[in-house]
């Protein structure tokens, strides 16, 4: 599985382009990413689909190819899991920091970065605006990989907007797509 992550997420690259991406800061050492996106729907709406990962999470960007397993628990200490058969599975991230239904903050290396000496911090922002929520999805990683993390900003950008472009839908029509 992992020889398929990494180009996965580059293919992620052609999927994106509705939501508003930026790649604020790009060097061998870390990156940190940023995707807004609008979501029709009051914040405490968009927080408690958050919390329902499984039910918008891409399949392809699992370990399993399987999205329907992924449990996300917002609250600190709680985790975004994914079991791997019986008694294996993968622990993505875990919540540091929760304010229902304002911002979750996460800790954690997404992918094939768990391959490498990082650290992320993933940050959800909801703000109202107007009927709807503005959500603000940054990722911020440092660390060690060979080549240096630069060359992962732009792939793990598109395939996080590809998630909140599939968290958006999925919030406004109750289907990922």
């Amino acid at each position: 599985m992992r020889r398929f992550l990494f180009p996965a997420l580059l293919a992620g690259l052609t999927l994106c382009g509705v939501a508003r991406a930026d790649t604020v800061d790009s060097q061998a050492n870390g990156f940190m990413v940023r995707e807004i996106q609008t979501i029709a729907a009051p914040p405490a709406k968009v927080w408690d689909a958050i919390g329902r990962i499984g039910a918008w999470w891409d399949p392809e960007h699992t370990y399993d190819n399987d999205s329907s397993r992924l449990t996300l628990t917002l609250k600190p200490g709680g985790a975004l899991l994914e079991p791997l058969g019986a008694d294996g599975g993968v622990m993505h991230m875990t919540v540091i920091y929760a304010r229902p239904p304002k911002v979750i903050r996460m800790e954690g290396a997404l992918g094939p970065l768990q391959l490498y000496g990082v650290a992320g911090h993933m940050t959800w922002d909801l703000k109202p605006a107007g009927d709807s929520t503005a959500v603000t999805l940054t990722y911020d990683v440092g660390g060690h990989a060979p080549g240096g993390l630069g060359q992962f900003s732009g792939p793990v950008n598109a395939v996080l907007g590809d998630q909140l472009l599939r968290l958006k839908h999925y919030v406004e029509t109750g289907k990922p797509k």
